[in-house]
């Protein structure tokens, strides 16, 4: 694209606050869906984002249209459903779908998307809000290698990593395996703190020794504020966001008949804990949460 497209972005939650600052502050024309679910937007509204009432409205107003919502079915709803994208999308119209999805979703998406005149692409995120708006995510690329590049500055404009990872869907469920590898290594940190603070150990010791040997890494930076502080604001991802993404991956890992003992055993857990009432807990507080 030689000239800076007009944005159209759905989903300005924790994640996608970040992301439209970026592209608001890149100098693009942005138009924003207003809903309640939204973070404040004063601040992009000063940078000349302006909103809009309908998914029609943005759709009309966008050559690029960025979504960034909790899931498959909100996915589902905005594209294909009354009042939705397909039905308002002009020719040439493409679809970033910055979600955690099922990729079968996306694929059928997709399809809808480029039977409608339009093209489509997963670039599904890594990272936490504090980066989006740092403009430092990564993204994982499902779709074509072309209408990556030609993307590419946009997405630069909130990302530090692009990678490509294959066809239509690739990028989602990359994704799926990432979180849930980094929620799962969370959760047993959080299971471990757990009973160690029913045993009586200090928290600062369970801490250092785990850095020193083979429990070391991001998983335990991100928990251990809590683990020390009880400041669980380092990874300000909720609970029931968490048991979503473990579900997912459980949906996937069945469809491709893998084995998937573990990823069942995290999601019950975490299931389990937002059933107790604890959804909108972040997820450090696990630890707190598993004592019994």
């Amino acid at each position: 694209m030689s000239k800076k497209p007009a944005i159209g972005m759905i989903g300005i939650g924790l994640m996608g606050h970040g992301i439209a600052w970026n592209i608001a502050h890149a100098g693009y024309a942005l138009t924003l869906l207003d809903h309640p679910g939204n973070q404040p937007v004063d601040d992009l509204k000063a940078m000349g984002a302006t909103s809009a009432g309908s998914i029609a409205e943005v759709t009309r107003a966008a050559e690029v249209i960025v979504l960034c919502v909790t899931g498959s079915p909100q996915v589902e709803a905005i594209l294909a459903g009354p009042g939705g994208v397909i039905e308002n999308l002009r020719p040439g119209t493409v679809v970033v779908d910055c979600s955690t999805a099922l990729p079968e979703s996306s694929a059928r998406m997709a399809a809808a998307i480029q039977a409608a005149g339009g093209e489509f692409l997963d670039a599904a995120m890594t990272r936490l809000p504090q980066h989006a708006r740092a403009g430092t995510l990564n993204l994982l690329i499902g779709g074509e290698a072309a209408l990556l590049e030609r993307l590419r500055p946009l997405l630069e404009t909130f990302s530090e990593n692009i990678t490509h990872i294959g066809g239509v869907g690739a990028g989602h469920l990359m994704k799926l395996m990432h979180n849930y590898v980094s929620l799962g290594f969370i959760a047993l940190l959080a299971e471990v703190a757990a009973h160690g603070e029913k045993a009586g150990l200090s928290m600062q010791t369970l801490v250092e020794v785990l850095n020193q040997g083979g429990g070391g890494g991001a998983a335990l930076q991100r928990i251990s504020p809590f683990l020390l502080n009880g400041d669980p604001s380092s990874v300000p991802f909720y609970i029931s966001n968490a048991a979503k993404d473990l579900g997912y991956y459980n949906q996937a890992a069945t469809a491709s008949g893998v084995e998937r003992g573990i990823a069942g055993a995290v999601s019950t857990i975490l299931d389990r804990i937002v059933a107790e009432g604890h959804g909108q807990d972040y997820v450090p507080q696990l630890a707190a949460l598993l004592k019994k």
